[in-house]
């Protein structure tokens, strides 16, 4: 009888800590989850910060014309995005004809950029 209630405890026990290791294995996946997804969203604000910079420095400031080099880099890291919607923004930006034209879609794409910055 003793020996009996021994092995029910034994089990019990068992299937005690094989539902906490369940519960806990559960819970590390999530966190690994939740850690993945903050990790790549914080690779595509590194990355649209690191164009926004560059845009700023290469087209903004500089006060003369973009050389090739410069418009090669801009193009090159904007391709790095892998964002068609940035990237669509950007081409109507570079194809823009008129000053005004430029102008609305320098602030259509800087406001597209500040936009995909995940918080």
């Amino acid at each position: 009888m003793q020996n009996q209630n021994h092995n029910k405890i034994l089990i019990l026990a068992i299937i005690i800590l094989a539902l906490g290791n369940i519960f806990f294995a559960y819970k590390y996946i999530a966190k690994t989850r939740t850690l993945d997804e903050a990790t790549q969203k914080q690779r595509i604000n590194d990355k649209v910060l690191s164009f926004t910079q560059l845009f700023m420095d290469k087209a903004l400031r500089g006060g003369t014309a973009v050389s090739f080099d410069d418009r090669l880099q801009l193009e090159n890291s904007v391709r790095a995005l892998n964002d068609k919607e940035i990237y669509t923004s950007w081409e109507k930006f570079t194809s823009a004809k008129s000053q005004t034209e430029v102008q609305q879609n320098f602030y259509a794409l800087f406001e597209l950029l500040l936009g995909k910055i995940a918080i």
